[in-house]
């Protein structure tokens, strides 16, 4: 089997479990179930098929009964508490604590960097900053930031951006981006911290709506849709995205670092269609 820090899903670890038992010997989802202390034969394989879940009470059992140990029980239990956690401060809380679990053992979890990454503005902008101003000090990047942050906090940063090979130093001591995009890992949590960054940088918006027409671009639409409208303009504003991106990547020198936010929501609920009624359309532009 893989190491247990290789796996998000309890389920898919417990299935991986079974399977290396059942290869190596007689091993039977009565046998697992009764060394587990479920009544019912079935119940495990239930829950590695979706149909039942697994409580955070009973995942020590079930820890016990794999055999697992010291830190692959906690962790193992910390999979089960996140995966049931009622909402996402709680997931990326359950999320968090497996990752410091891992840390003090040494070991990595899947999607931990990315994860730490999509928390915070700070590592985006640095990282876009930090290869086009050589030879700067922390204190230099700080006073370049919007908003402003300490010497102290880029300098966390950078380190961050290093270890997690996001940033790169050459030879004279610069730094250089070790690739020209990141794309979000295929880990649940990480979609959890993005929010958190989608948040940060709505409020900063919301700011610069005060700055001069010159400095930035603000438009908005009020819109009637269908939900086939909807998805249209979804796929419409992901290609727009790479295009966007391609004309960001053609050139190797930065002025300034900007921040793009398209975002399409809904301002109301659910209405019945009326089929002789066509939607309309407001546009603002401050």
């Amino acid at each position: 089997m893989k190491e247990i820090v290789e796996y998000t899903d309890y389920r898919k670890y417990i299935l991986d479990y079974y399977e290396e038992r059942k290869r190596c010997s007689a091993f039977s989802w009565h046998a697992f179930a009764q060394k587990a202390g479920f009544s019912s034969d079935v119940y495990l394989k239930y829950v590695c098929e979706g149909k039942k879940n697994l409580s955070v009470g009973s995942a020590g059992s079930v820890a016990n009964a794999m055999g697992l140990v010291g830190f692959e029980y906690e962790y193992f239990v910390l999979m089960v508490s996140y995966a049931h956690a009622k909402s996402n401060e709680a997931k990326k809380a359950a999320f968090e604590e497996r990752c410091a679990l891992a840390n003090a053992h040494k070991v990595r979890v899947l999607g931990d960097e990315e994860f730490k990454y999509f928390k915070s503005w700070k590592n985006s902008v640095i990282r876009e900053l930090a290869p086009h101003m050589p030879g700067a000090k922390p204190l230099e990047m700080a006073h370049a930031c919007k908003p402003k942050i300490s010497a102290a906090e880029v300098s966390e940063t950078l380190d961050f951006l290093v270890k997690a090979k996001l940033l790169k130093k050459d030879r004279s001591g610069n730094y250089q981006q070790t690739d020209k995009t990141i794309k979000m890992a295929p880990v649940e949590a990480v979609p959890l911290a993005a929010r958190d960054l989608q948040r940060q940088m709505g409020e900063f918006a919301v700011k610069a709506i005060d700055l001069p027409i010159s400095e930035r671009m603000m438009s908005g639409y009020t819109l009637g849709l269908t939900r086939r409208a909807y998805e249209r303009i979804k796929k419409e504003t992901e290609d727009y995205y790479r295009r966007v991106v391609a004309i960001a990547t053609e050139e190797d020198e930065t002025e300034q670092v900007y921040r793009l936010n398209v975002q399409l929501f809904p301002l109301s609920e659910r209405l019945e269609t009326k089929k002789d009624f066509k939607g309309g359309v407001s546009h603002e532009k401050v």
